[in-house]
């Protein structure tokens, strides 16, 4: 009878720690733990019946993506937010997708301009919101949207710029979901990505990037003004 091999327990607990982390990651990006929150282990470990083992090397990892901080006497701790932090990440944002964009331009394809179309297809078709009174967020929207801006900077041909992005993506995601309500009724979305669709198939990749960046520093103006948002004016000052 030949036995079935088991599992060591150094491979379990890497197994249990990625799938901690991802989890994390997803209740980190999408802001429900505020930032600066504690990250107690003994909490952590009752809400996703997990050990602490597994939970520190999550945390660690997290640590290295810019969403959670180790503070003196407090241990771990969500991710703190300023008014400086998030114009620079979009101000960045802005820089890396304009060489892309321009990029993408030079070696335009008609797969990269088909994805560019489909993609778009495929966010007008979804709604922001799951009610049409009141806001209530549609998580198929956010993916749909993901998947817009990524077929916008894809063509650029190079995996380390597109890979950037979506790290300024995610951070700049964080922000977003705190004032999602927001942003929502005091915009239209849609018409501001078909204006970039539209200056994209033209051909015309100064109006696209001029188009997209105004898209990307129109959100942050509503969440640099969103009375939503506690801005610590020291950010040492919450550690």
């Amino acid at each position: 009878m030949v036995k079935t091999a088991q599992p060591s327990r150094s491979s379990t607990s890497t197994t249990q720690s990625s799938s901690l982390y991802d989890r994390l990651r997803e209740d980190l990006l999408s802001a429900k733990f505020s930032p600066g929150t504690k990250l107690a282990i003994e909490s952590l470990s009752d809400l996703y019946q997990a050990g602490q083992t597994p939970l520190r090397e999550a945390l660690n990892r997290l640590i290295a993506d810019g969403l959670v901080e180790r503070r003196d006497q407090r241990g771990f701790v969500a991710a703190g937010i300023s008014r400086q932090d998030l114009q620079e990440l979009t101000d960045t944002r802005c820089w890396l997708e304009e060489v892309a964009i321009r990029q993408g331009m030079l070696r335009r394809d008609p797969d990269w301009e088909e994805a560019i179309v489909l993609a778009h297809h495929r966010l007008r078709r979804t709604p922001r919101s799951l009610q049409d009174q009141q806001f209530e967020d549609n998580a198929e929207w956010e993916v749909s949207h993901r998947r817009f801006h990524r077929a916008l900077i894809q063509g650029c041909g190079s995996r380390w710029l597109i890979g950037f992005c979506e790290q300024l993506a995610d951070q700049l995601y964080r922000y977003r979901k705190l004032v999602a309500e927001t942003t929502y009724f005091h915009r239209d979305q849609g018409s501001e990505h078909a204006q970039i669709v539209e200056a994209i198939l033209a051909g015309n990749a100064d109006q696209a990037i001029h188009q997209l960046s105004a898209h990307y520093q129109a959100t942050t103006k509503l969440i640099l003004e969103s009375e939503e948002i506690y801005w610590p004016e020291d950010p040492e000052a919450t550690k």
